[in-house]
């Protein structure tokens, strides 16, 4: 956020242009809340099957469903079996860049008087990898991966960043094989709302400063962030990172770059110091 902004003034402006929240969705009939949950996808499934169920599921008929079936493969996958055909790494790629515009003009047209850096602030909270691992998690993207063995038995159906990753390649076939309307569409089906929890809940906002001057008014130290962990290909590493006081870990963030994962932290820090006031004031009280 620029100098001189006040907290209070963007979230007035933000106020006014974001919609009531929505109730929320009826509560769905007995029998379809008696219904078994839908189990993972074994790993034998034909590939066609399995891109088959996807597209049912997305309700997206792809005209080259090789594309799909492209944006579910990690390379794992192709160094057991041995092929030839491409990873979703170039689509992820392509993907991340999709997103970006697509987040970008939607902030861009829906809060005209807001400034660069406040805009910045809210599209990195929107699109950021837990962000997108949680989307992938709410079609169960996971489950409709192709993995190599040793990806499979390390969970990889499960972590974020696999998640995001699966989750920007298949923006990419979309948009590759359907065009960009498609591929906003079906992005703005998970923007839309995640943009009024960012709001309400200010993860726009700088956490690593709020964490600082809350650290420093309280204990008269200042937060050090450490990285603990770095993995992935060259274009698309991910970062661990913790935040620290002295040798005491406030708070732990995992994100695609360092400066991603540090604020992750800090709102895990912030967080951890907010509860504990809270217990120390019930138990006051």
């Amino acid at each position: 956020m620029k100098e001189g902004a006040t907290a209070q003034g963007l979230w007035t402006r933000l106020g006014h242009v974001l919609r009531p929240r929505r109730d929320p969705p009826a509560a769905p009939p007995p029998s379809a809340q008696t219904a078994p949950a839908q189990t993972e996808l074994p790993r034998s499934l034909p590939s066609s099957q399995r891109v088959n169920a996807l597209e049912a599921s997305l309700g997206i008929e792809f005209n080259e469903p090789e594309i799909l079936r492209e944006a579910l493969t990690h390379r794992s996958y192709l160094n057991e079996a041995e092929m030839a055909s491409q990873s979703n790494e170039r689509l992820e790629f392509m993907g991340d860049a999709v997103l970006g515009l697509i987040s970008t003009d939607y902030l861009f047209h829906r809060f005209g008087r807001l400034e660069e850096g406040e805009l910045t602030n809210l599209r990195s909270a929107l699109v950021r990898t837990e962000t997108l691992a949680r989307f992938a998690q709410e079609i169960d993207l996971g489950q409709y991966l192709f993995l190599g063995r040793g990806e499979e038995m390390s969970k990889g159906r499960q972590r974020a960043g696999g998640l995001a990753c699966a989750f920007e390649a298949l923006i990419a076939a979309i948009y590759e094989d359907q065009g960009y309307l498609a591929a906003r569409e079906f992005v703005m089906r998970f923007l839309e709302r995640e943009l009024e929890d960012v709001v309400v809940g200010r993860k726009h906002k700088n956490a690593k400063s709020m964490l600082q001057e809350l650290v420093q008014a309280r204990m008269q130290q200042t937060p050090t962030y450490h990285l603990i962990d770095e993995s992935g290909p060259d274009h698309a590493k991910s970062f661990t990172v913790e935040v620290r006081v002295g040798n005491r870990v406030l708070g732990r963030g995992h994100d695609r770059s360092k400066r991603g994962a540090e604020q992750i932290a800090a709102e895990k820090a912030l967080e951890r110091l907010n509860q504990s006031d809270s217990k120390q004031q019930a138990t006051s009280g």
